[in-house]
């Protein structure tokens, strides 16, 4: 993919660790300029920049909460003067209800904290981003992160609370794509078992298990998201919107 964003401002929500740095160094490595946002891992966000640094191209560090529309605001402006315009905006970032002390939370906090990051979240995000593209001559490009089990579902309390979520992002990203088109390209990504922390949690024979179950017979890297992300943002793909593309190696088919 190199040189498939070349000259681009790609804009990454959440991009300290896991799939939102790899899609961050992707972007870089396709020629992109990149704003990466953060809510706590402040250093770990730097230490982003200065990868995409090391690749000739500018990165600049912003704090963001993604469920607040002033902060919302306040970073599509600082991109507007740092950059002057967004050729892409990819909205990553996440809540985490699986590791840590977040899994230890009560169902009720669990769901109230995905609709806060995850969907309201990614709504902001994308209107902000719609806004700035609007005015812009090119347009511009929106991805949003979907799952690939809201095809299908998964049983269990965690999962029905992440598909109603993850779906309810499928769902808007579809209507603003007829919103927004032509001019505006929204598409989503689904990634499905990916080894990020959640993984690197799991006992060794429940992982087997999943990557035996999987047709390609392995579990999914933030690598692998990444290369489907610069695709998308890409000219490669001009003649899609309103598309979701499944990243979990044929689970969901």
């Amino acid at each position: 993919m190199g040189g498939a964003l070349a000259g681009a401002t790609v804009v990454v929500t959440g991009a300290s660790t896991g799939i939102g740095r790899a899609i961050a160094l992707a972007a870089a490595n396709a020629g992109a300029n990149l704003a990466i946002t953060y809510r706590t891992g402040e250093r770990d966000a730097r230490g982003v920049a200065a990868e995409v640094e090391r690749t000739g191209r500018r990165a600049h560090v912003f704090q963001l909460e993604v469920a607040d529309p002033a902060s919302i605001g306040a970073l599509g402006a600082a991109i507007q003067r740092t950059f002057e315009r967004v050729d892409v905006w990819i909205n990553n970032a996440g809540a985490d209800i699986l590791t840590g002390d977040a899994s230890t939370i009560s169902d009720i906090e669990k769901l109230d904290t995905l609709l806060s990051i995850d969907l309201r979240g990614t709504i902001l995000g994308s209107w902000e981003a719609a806004r700035i593209m609007r005015d812009q001559s090119t347009g511009g490009v929106i991805l949003n992160m979907s799952w690939d089990h809201v095809l299908t579902g998964m049983p269990g309390r965690n999962p029905e609370m992440f598909a109603a979520v993850k779906g309810g992002v499928l769902s808007f990203s579809k209507s603003l794509a007829r919103s927004l088109a032509p001019r505006i390209r929204v598409n989503i990504l689904a990634p499905g078992w990916i080894e990020t922390e959640f993984g690197s949690e799991l006992d060794p024979e429940r992982k087997r298990r999943v990557a035996q179950s999987t047709p390609l017979a392995r579990w999914g890297t933030p690598e692998d998201v990444a290369c489907a992300a610069v695709f998308l943002a890409s000219a490669h793909a001009s003649f899609l919107t309103g598309q979701m593309l499944l990243i979990g190696g044929g689970v969901v088919m």
